[in-house]
C-alpha cells in the first residue's frame, strides 16, 4: 500500500489531510514536528511527504533540504506564505509541487496522485547524469556544467522535475513568477530560448526542451539518446 507522510502541526489540517487520504486507499502516518522527518524517514518507507512550511523544532525548507540529502522522495509543500522567495527557494531544495493554503482535499488528493504518477515515470527513465546544483545555479550533465540564471534555473527546475509534462506560458508564468508581477508570453519565450542555446552550448546537443505548438513546454530526454538524428 502507497504510505504517505503528512508533516504538518495544525490538528485540524493534519485531520482532513489523514482522512481524505485514508478514504483513497493510501496509509498515512502523522508527524507534528519538523525535526523529526528526517530520522523517521531513515528508518521507514514512505512514497510520498506533505510537508507544511511552518513547523516547529525545524521549518518545512529546511526539513526538504535535509531530506533532499538523502532521498528522492516526492515532495509537496503546504504553505500560507506565497511570497515568491519562499516558493522559488522551497522548488531549489527539491520540493516538486506547492499547495496553499486554504486549500481544497480534493484538489490535494488528485494532486498527490498526479506527483506519484510523475514519480513512477521518472524511476524508470535512464539516468543520463544530469542534475541541478541549486547553490551554484549550475546544471551538471556527464560532468560538465553550465550556469544559469536565477529565472533559467527555476524554469529547467519546473521543466526537468516532471519530464513530459506541458506547461502552458501562463503557469510558468504562475509557477516562476510568484509576485504577481506582470510578465508577457514573450518574456517567457525569450527566457526559454535563452537556456536552450546555453545548455546546446555548453552541456549536450541533445534537445531536451521542447516546444509544444500552441501549448506550451516540456521537458523530455530522446527516446534514443545515443542516436544522432
Amino acid at each position: 500500500m502507497t504510505r504517505i507522510l503528512i508533516v504538518e502541526d495544525e490538528p485540524q489540517i493534519a485531520e482532513i489531510e489523514r482522512d481524505y487520504l485514508q478514504s483513497h486507499g493510501y496509509e498515512t502516518h502523522l508527524l507534528e514536528r519538523g525535526d523529526e522527518v528526517v530520522a523517521w524517514l531513515k528508518a521507514h518507507d514512505a512514497d510520498l511527504m506533505l510537508l507544511d512550511v511552518m513547523l516547529p523544532g525545524m521549518d518545512g525548507l529546511q526539513v526538504c533540504k535535509a531530506v533532499r540529502e538523502f532521498s528522492q522522495i516526492p515532495i509537496m509543500m503546504l504553505t500560507a506564505r506565497v511570497e515568491e522567495i519562499d516558493r522559488i527557494l522551497g522548488l531549489e531544495l527539491g520540493a516538486d509541487d506547492y499547495l496553499c493554503k486554504p486549500f481544497s482535499p480534493r484538489e490535494m488528493v488528485a494532486r498527490v496522485k498526479a506527483l506519484l504518477r510523475r514519480s513512477q515515470r521518472q524511476a524508470t527513465q535512464p539516468n543520463h547524469d544530469f542534475h541541478l546544483d541549486a547553490e551554484r545555479y549550475q546544471v551538471v550533465y556527464q560532468g560538465r556544467s553550465c550556469p544559469l540564471s536565477a529565472v533559467e534555473f527555476a524554469l529547467l527546475k519546473l521543466l526537468s522535475d516532471t519530464p513530459g509534462r506541458i506547461y502552458s506560458r501562463s503557469q510558468l508564468i504562475e509557477n516562476i513568477y510568484t509576485d504577481h508581477r506582470v510578465v508577457s508570453d514573450r518574456t517567457v519565450d525569450s527566457h526559454i530560448k535563452k537556456l536552450r542555446h546555453k545548455l546546446a552550448a555548453e552541456l549536450t546537443d541533445k534537445e531536451i526542451i521542447h516546444s509544444v505548438y500552441g501549448v506550451g513546454y516540456k521537458f523530455e530526454w530522446p527516446e534514443s539518446p545515443e542516436k544522432t538524428a
